[in-house]
């Protein structure tokens, strides 16, 4: 998918009615604090619950504003976003951790991106603008190595693949096919942008340390998860269920992919 400086359709300058969908679990500590940097013109926020043994929900609960707080069916956090996109009622539906180490202050980058005619923005910690003051050196080496597969299979120029902090168009989003449980999740979003022709760009995102308590990410396990769903989703295979673009910051470029052409109806047919 080359890039491109040009977008091919009109965008509407409203200001869409924006879902922040926030996985947790056991994240009591942190929500008060993650909730409480949300801009103030989001119109939803979701908090998915994946059945938390501390005060996730009831801090949830008690936050003023529009909250609501869902409980996932099965477990992990692929399953949880699943769960909050379906329940999602904005135009535009954004995805971030509830551990406190995703600003949501960078919420308006995410939003003006798509404004500018974006399907999906993809938070970058690798472009200029973007950082990381968490991110371990097998971590660092991990992200590089998929990407580059990525890449090198489905034809982008991704700069950061496993990445939690996504924006979309709610109407693009439905298109996407991510049935997965765990924190491969974000592997399977960006091949499937791929997959199905999305206009995409990279935002800058700084990540910082989560706030309390430990992370359930798995390196050398959830690496192997990754490395599945690169391979996996280049095989040919039955859809398992679907759900139902601040200018480009610099550093980012859109990459508008080719759209494929609807063959003619032969003559005599419908």
């Amino acid at each position: 998918m080359p890039p491109s400086d040009h977008l091919h359709r009109t965008v509407p300058a409203a200001r869409p009615r924006v879902s922040v969908v926030i996985p947790v679990r056991n994240e009591a500590r942190n929500l008060e604090h993650v909730l409480g940097q949300v801009p103030a013109d989001v119109w939803e926020v979701l908090v998915v619950d994946g059945h938390s043994h501390d005060e996730t929900v009831a801090v949830a609960r008690a936050w003023p504003g529009p909250v609501r707080v869902l409980t996932q069916r099965g477990s992990g956090k692929g399953d949880a976003l699943d769960c909050g996109f379906r329940a999602a009622r904005g135009e535009v539906i954004v995805m971030l951790d509830g551990d406190g180490s995703m600003d949501p202050g960078e919420i308006p980058r995410f939003v003006a991106a798509l404004l500018q005619g974006a399907e999906a923005a993809k938070g970058s910690r690798f472009v200029p603008g973007g950082g990381s003051s968490d991110i371990t050196s097998i971590r660092r080496a991990g992200n590089r190595l998929f990407c580059a597969l990525a890449n090198l299979l489905y034809g982008t120029r991704y700069t950061d693949l496993c990445y939690g902090y996504l924006a979309f168009r709610a109407q693009a989003l439905a298109e996407l096919d991510v049935q997965c449980e765990g924190f491969e999740v974000e592997a399977l979003i960006s091949v499937q942008i791929a997959k199905h022709g999305l206009r995409w760009t990279e935002v800058p995102s700084f990540e910082e340390p989560r706030r309390h308590g430990h992370s359930n990410l798995r390196p050398f396990r959830d690496g192997l998860r990754i490395l599945g769903i690169l391979l996996r989703e280049r095989l040919p295979g039955p859809a398992r269920h679907r759900l139902g673009r601040v200018p480009p910051q610099p550093g980012a470029r859109f990459r508008v992919p080719p759209r494929p052409r609807r063959p003619r109806p032969r003559p005599g047919t419908r």
